[in-house]
């Protein structure tokens, strides 16, 4: 997708509302999810897949034209392309079982990369501006099941400690869950061996740290975790979907905060 096409997706999405978040002083922030269901869009990729690259400035450029907490992006590397050749230093097993747990559950049967969710479905033609922004508009149009509050503040030298707590609201499906992931932005791999031997990558929103399923018991679950802030680069998303299909109901970021 090419930039000029991102900034126009960035034309779409509405201001930042006072629910959103944002720092509260230098020594705690906060976070809320918005009076609008958010879409996570979730990428799945690799580096040793030499089609994913695209795919992952795709995201990056997502990221930083998108200018409110409509979208909030997340990149989960998988480990099935890793090789003798290549092993990507950020690939999780989970996530590859995440993909293809929401791979069946939508009715699909193979799992590829780069491969695009969104709200918890797959999204085919991602790459295509109409079909992008009218998912993420059909989203945004409605009301949320859940809200979601993240609290975060320095723990100890170079450590953050969060909070994410999630509150039901009517109609939140007794098969909801929660989850947390901690995400690291800037990232740089020169790689030496595989279908991307002798590219330097570039990686934006990659998430580190996997939290969940957490069951929401009486209209209320708590994550908390810590994690280590590399230079502002980091970060944690908190969203409730359902068990049963991975359908995202909201979602909520807490961008870096300072320690």
């Amino acid at each position: 997708m090419r930039a000029s096409s991102i900034l126009s997706l960035a034309a779409l999405l509405v201001s930042f509302s006072a629910a959103t978040a944002s720092a509260a002083s230098t020594n705690a922030c906060s976070a809320s999810s918005p009076e609008h269901r958010a879409a996570l869009v979730e990428l799945y990729t690799s580096e040793g897949c030499n089609s994913c690259p695209p795919a992952d400035n795709w995201l990056s450029e997502l990221d930083h034209a998108r200018k409110t907490s409509t979208i909030v992006p997340l990149a989960l590397h998988v480990d099935y392309w890793d090789s003798w050749a290549w092993k990507d230093r950020f690939a999780q097993a989970a996530f590859t079982t995440r993909q293809q747990q929401l791979t069946y559950t939508g009715g699909g049967h193979v799992v590829y990369t780069p491969e695009i969710f969104v709200g918890g479905r797959e999204l085919r033609s991602w790459s295509s501006d109409a079909s992008f922004e009218s998912r993420i508009q059909q989203l945004n149009s409605e009301a949320p099941l859940a809200d979601i509050h993240i609290d975060g503040h320095p723990s100890a030298p170079g450590h953050v400690a969060f909070d994410a707590a999630f509150t039901a609201r009517k109609n939140l499906p007794d098969d909801a869950v929660a989850y947390a992931a901690v995400y690291e932005n800037q990232l740089v791999s020169a790689v030496k061996g595989g279908e991307n031997s002798g590219v330097t990558l570039h990686h934006d929103r990659v998430v580190r740290r996997w939290i969940g399923p957490v069951r929401i018991v009486d209209g209320h679950a708590l994550i908390t975790g810590d994690y280590v802030s590399a230079d502002g680069h980091d970060g944690v998303v908190a969203f409730v979907e359902r068990g049963a299909t991975g359908e995202v109901l909201q979602v909520a970021e807490l961008p870096s905060c300072g320690s």
